[in-house]
């Protein structure tokens, strides 16, 4: 099999994993999407993940309502943790080997994050969930996503959410909102979509890794592994709607 992509990295959302009930972890939801990560992961691909911690605590919002901003995010930070256990826990019983590496060490549940570590699992095949964020407040699990992509030398970078790609405002409040075929990085960065943070916008962009925004459901991730024009690309060259 053909496939444009073979070594990716998938940033998934807490919220996600929350499914209708809005907050925690609802183990259906879970197993749905392990099985469509499972899907691309039966084709071959080499796959890291990041997984937000909104679903828990979201740091931002912590210290938005008075708490010290580098606690807040400590505390956001261990949310991943959990939410990477339970990823960990559903793709391993549908039969994929998975390790979870956390930048916050807790040798008692999973393993520290270090790079060659995790190069080594992804060439034997393992699922590598990166967990912790980067071990620093201040930044957003996007920003993680990003870092982990290139150091882990993914060839790209996809965003799964609940919407088909990028549009030029929220779909849900605005039926005239216009959806994005490609972007160019600079445009995504200068329009500020809300797809990702700034910083995570500047790191691919300088570093030329490419990024595909599609659902996480429906089986879009593994057209994106095999190239076809799904969701929106954000990389080099003109933005085109």
């Amino acid at each position: 099999m053909n496939l444009k992509y073979t070594r990716v990295l998938v940033k998934l959302s807490g919220e996600a994993l929350a499914g209708s009930q809005g907050t925690g972890i609802a183990p259906d939801t879970v197993a749905e999407i392990c099985a469509e990560l499972g899907s691309v992961l039966a084709m071959g691909v080499h796959m890291a993940l990041v997984i937000g911690g909104g679903n828990i605590f979201r740091g931002l919002s912590g210290a938005a309502q008075g708490m010290e901003r580098s606690s807040a995010d400590y505390m956001g930070m261990l949310a991943t943790v959990l939410n990477a256990l339970a990823v960990q826990d559903m793709l391993e019983k549908q039969g994929y080997p998975t390790r979870v590496l956390s930048a916050i060490s807790m040798k008692e549940v999973c393993e520290p994050y270090i790079r060659r570590r995790a190069l080594r699992h992804l060439s034997k095949g393992r699922v590598v969930i990166c967990a912790g964020g980067t071990g620093n407040p201040y930044f957003t699990t996007d920003t993680t996503a990003a870092l982990r992509g290139m150091e882990l030398k993914c060839d790209c970078i996809i965003k799964a959410t609940k919407v088909d790609g990028i549009y030029s405002k929220d779909p849900q409040k605005f039926p005239d909102a216009v959806k994005y075929q490609t972007i160019s990085y600079d445009d995504a960065l200068n329009l500020r979509l809300g797809v990702m943070d700034a910083t995570a916008f500047a790191l691919i962009r300088d570093n030329r890794v490419p990024l595909i925004v599609c659902r996480m459901l429906g089986g879009d991730i593994a057209r994106v592994i095999k190239g076809e024009a799904v969701g929106t690309f954000v990389g080099e060259g003109n933005t085109r709607a």
